[in-house]
C-alpha cells in the first residue's frame, strides 16, 4: 500500500513546463493546489528561481496521490503560463509575478489585462519575497527597546526561573 503522505517529485525542463503540467492533469492529477517560486541564493553560479507546482489526484480517497513539479528559471527568463491548463493558476502566477518578479508567457485570466498587481499597494516598488529584497521598515526604523552592548540598566545577569511541566507544583509548595 502506498504511503498516504508520499509526494512524487518531478524535475521538468523549462521548455516543457506547461506540457508537463498538462500531462499530470491528464494522468488524473486534476486538483491544482498551489504554484510559487523559490528564491535560491545558495547557488550564485545558477542564479534564478525554482517554480514549484503542487497537484493532487482526488480520485484516490484512501491514499491521496500528489505530485510536485519543479522547473528552474534563470534570472530574467519567462515561464510558460499554465492558465490554459488550470484556470485557478492565474491567481498564483500573478502573486509569483508580483512577489518575485517572474514573468509568465501566455498568461490569460480571462480579463485581457495580463499580469498585474494583486496584493501590494499601489506604487509599491520591488519584489518583497526575494531574499535580496531589503524591507524598508527594518532598514530605516530602529527596533523598539534595542540597546547597544553595555547600555542596559541591569549590571548583574538575572537568573531564569526553572520551568516545570504544567500541573507540577513548584519546589516551595507544600510539605516535603
Amino acid at each position: 500500500m502506498a504511503d498516504p503522505d508520499s509526494v512524487t517529485r518531478r524535475e521538468v525542463p523549462l521548455a516543457a513546463w506547461a506540457t508537463a503540467v498538462a500531462e499530470a492533469r491528464d494522468a488524473a492529477y486534476t486538483f491544482f493546489d498551489w504554484l510559487t517560486a523559490v528564491d535560491q541564493t545558495d547557488a550564485p553560479e545558477d542564479a534564478g528561481f525554482d517554480i514549484v507546482c503542487h497537484l493532487m489526484d482526488p480520485s484516490t480517497p484512501t491514499a491521496l496521490r500528489r505530485v510536485l513539479l519543479r522547473t528552474r528559471v534563470p534570472e530574467g527568463a519567462a515561464v510558460p503560463s499554465i492558465t490554459g491548463v488550470f484556470r485557478g493558476a492565474a491567481w498564483h502566477e500573478r502573486e509569483t509575478h508580483e512577489m518575485f518578479g517572474v514573468d509568465f508567457d501566455g498568461f490569460d485570466d480571462g480579463t485581457g489585462l495580463g499580469l498585474r498587481p494583486l496584493l501590494l499597494p499601489d506604487g509599491f516598488e520591488g519584489t518583497p519575497l526575494r531574499k535580496s529584497f531589503v524591507l524598508a521598515a527594518r532598514a530605516s526604523k530602529p527596533w523598539p527597546g534595542a540597546k547597544e552592548p553595555g547600555e542596559s540598566e541591569h549590571t548583574k545577569p538575572t537568573g531564569r526561573r526553572r520551568v516545570q511541566a504544567p500541573g507540577v507544583p513548584g519546589p516551595d509548595w507544600g510539605p516535603r
